[in-house]
C-alpha cells in the first residue's frame, strides 16, 4: 500500500453537519476498501484564487491515508460526482 493526499476544496456554504458529512464520507470510501486513514486536517474557509462556479470562498480538508490504487479511482469517483465538492487532488505522497 502506499501512502496518498487528498486535498479537496467543499463549498464554503454548506452547513457544518453538511462538511463534516463529506469529511467522514470519504474516510469511510477508504476504511471500507481496506485502506487506514492517517490523518485529517481541516485548514477550513479560505479565499479562492479564481472563483469556481461564481463562488469565492471554499472549505479545504487535506485527508491523508495508506491504500491500493483501486480506492484512489473510487475516491475521484465519487469526489467528481458530487456538485458540492469543487476541487479535489490526490497524490502520493
Amino acid at each position: 500500500m502506499k501512502t496518498y493526499e487528498m486535498l479537496y476544496v467543499l463549498d464554503a456554504a454548506l452547513s457544518d453537519e453538511a462538511k463534516e458529512s463529506f469529511v467522514q464520507k470519504f474516510e469511510t470510501i477508504v476504511n471500507d476498501n481496506g485502506g487506514k486513514v492517517v490523518s485529517t486536517d481541516k485548514w477550513g474557509v479560505k479565499k479562492l484564487a479564481y472563483p469556481i462556479s461564481y463562488k469565492t470562498d471554499g472549505y479545504y480538508v487535506v485527508m491523508t491515508f495508506e491504500a491500493e490504487g483501486s480506492v484512489v479511482k473510487e475516491l475521484d469517483r465519487v469526489a467528481g460526482l458530487s456538485v458540492e465538492v469543487l476541487r479535489r487532488i490526490i497524490t502520493v505522497k
